[in-house]
């Protein structure tokens, strides 16, 4: 499973119908934005569609996981202007810059914390807020998460 693709029956419920999952789920990007300007959701057979414009991939990054990790998705086609990548290359520099080499994007598995999480990649299991600062916007409490949902981890 890519960065793109999610489990569509697990994660934040924030919709009952597809007539209203795009609506609900731009409420919920812009109320936890981590920067993207201009942004639309489209939302269609369980695949979202982000369009918007932010300057830093790691915006981006953080835009598809919180799409993502919305229980009834099952893709996110990111079609997001990283204003940092230069416009005649960034059809194919985008897809790079959404998944560079220093980060790592993680699954939650069961019995997963993010001290052992941080213990398996950094050697230390008080670096988990390290995971949680890079996640801020996708998780909202250190020790609330899910089997399932994919995370950012930022390696050395």
């Amino acid at each position: 499973m890519g960065l793109f693709d999610f489990a569509r029956e697990i994660g934040e419920k924030l919709f009952t119908s597809d007539e209203d999952a795009a609506g609900k789920i731009y409420d919920y990007m812009t109320a936890n934005n981590p920067g993207i300007q201009d942004l639309s959701v489209i939302f269609r057979d369980g695949i979202v569609t982000l369009i918007g414009i932010t300057d830093k991939p790691e915006v981006a990054q953080k835009a598809v996981l919180m799409a993502g990790n919305v229980e009834g998705v099952k893709e996110v086609v990111a079609n997001i202007d990283i204003t940092e990548i230069d416009s005649e290359t960034a059809s194919s520099s985008v897809r790079k810059a959404l998944e560079p080499e220093n980060v790592e994007f993680y699954e939650i598995k069961s019995g997963d914390t993010l001290s052992k999480i941080a213990e398996r990649v950094y050697g230390n299991a008080e670096d988990y807020m390290r995971i949680f600062e890079a996640n801020r916007e996708i998780i909202k409490d250190p020790d609330k998460i899910y089997v399932g949902q994919k995370i950012r981890i930022p390696l050395a």
